[in-house]
């Protein structure tokens, strides 16, 4: 009799055990939500992000995934993370630049960094420190994990070849810094959704958009309502994409499963240059069908356009000290690199730019 009372106790304390077990394994289960609708192609960076999470990571965490607009506007993805009414949220920084101008150099520039800097920058030079450094701030974890080259540039109503044509023009243009820039040489910085482009283009509420790169910008129709293409994309030399992680629900996976999500960004970043890249090439032949005229803005203008940045790079930078830790990090970055991009010529990755004042920029870091 105490034999099998004894039995019992054992084979309970085993159920109990493997109970306990498998709660512990069972998966968490995230909601993410992206900044784009699904009419947009930069939604695919996201997905791929999931998708690898979920295929990699899924024994320990589960996302369930939101096409933008679906839970909550598209304005209100950083607040929804921050809040942890959802555990996730795909977003391109420079939309936040509002709440705090570091987010506009952590998100892209004006004739600055090309894809392979930022890339470089995050890396290996101290970039994805920053972005957890400022968006832990407000209670979140930021895993950078997209990036495309030079946007396509200004579809518009009337041609843009110089600086003469584009004055008094009212263009679509995201960004702190570019609206800054775009303002010192003559045009009038509109701010509006992506998916609001095509009804204002078609209409003439604007003379003039950027969005993405071409692919993209062929998926929100723009060349339906345009004849002009203005090259190249000076306004967003490269952009980043990226995901914020509510804090609490970071902390609460185990090391291996963060390093696993972190894999995944790594590998969806390498992946988005190249599948950005290719249908970049697919946008181009796109325009070229539709019989869209491309205009090369003329050296000159690119010249001028460059001084200004660099003016308006110290601006944003010492408006803020997180500004201008985040620019003066990208400045020391392009500093120690030069000597060995400019020793592979030709077979350098991307430019040297005389940027901004480094000293004038590191004066403001606090």
């Amino acid at each position: 009799m105490k034999l099998t009372k004894k039995l019992l106790n054992i084979a309970l304390g085993a159920a109990l055990m493997s109970a306990s077990a498998l709660a512990q394994a069972a998966p968490q289960k995230w909601t993410m939500t992206s900044t784009w609708p699904a009419s947009l192609e930069l939604i695919e960076i996201d997905k791929k992000w999931v998708e690898m999470v979920n295929k990699i990571a899924g024994d320990e965490v589960k996302i369930e995934f939101f096409e933008g607009g679906s839970l909550v506007p598209s304005g209100e993805v950083f607040g929804a993370v921050e809040s942890g009414t959802i555990q996730a949220g795909a977003d391109w920084p420079g939309y936040w630049a509002g709440r705090n101008p570091a987010f506009s150099p952590l998100a892209t520039h004006t004739s600055l960094f090309n894809a392979a800097d930022y890339v470089n920058w995050i890396k290996g030079w101290g970039g994805a420190d920053l972005y957890n450094e400022i968006y832990g701030k407000y209670g979140m974890v930021y895993l950078p994990y997209g990036v495309t080259n030079n946007e396509a540039g200004f579809h518009s109503s009337k041609p843009i070849r110089n600086l003469d044509e584009i004055k008094g023009m009212r263009l679509r243009l995201s960004g702190l810094e570019q609206g800054q820039v775009l303002g010192k040489i003559g045009g009038i910085q509109v701010s509006m959704a992506g998916q609001e482009l095509y009804q204002s283009l078609e209409r003439g509420v604007i003379d003039g958009a950027e969005f993405s790169t071409p692919s993209v910008n062929v998926s929100a129709g723009i060349h339906q309502v345009t004849k002009h293409w203005a090259t190249p994309g000076w306004h967003q030399s490269a952009s980043v994409f990226g995901v914020m992680i509510n804090k609490q629900a970071w902390d609460a996976l185990s090391d291996t499963a963060k390093e696993k999500l972190k894999v995944a960004a790594d590998a969806t970043m390498v992946w988005s240059l190249a599948h950005t890249e290719k249908r970049a090439t697919k946008g181009l032949e796109t325009f070229k069908k539709a019989g869209i005229e491309i205009h090369r803005m003329d050296d000159e203008g690119l010249k001028k356009i460059q001084e200004v940045t660099n003016e308006v790079m110290v601006d944003v930078a010492c408006s803020n000290p997180d500004a201008a830790k985040v620019y003066a990090s990208q400045l020391e970055y392009l500093q120690e690199y030069k000597d060995w991009r400019e020793t592979s010529v030709p077979f350098n990755l991307g430019r040297s730019v005389e940027g901004p004042d480094l000293a004038k920029i590191k004066a403001c870091v606090k």
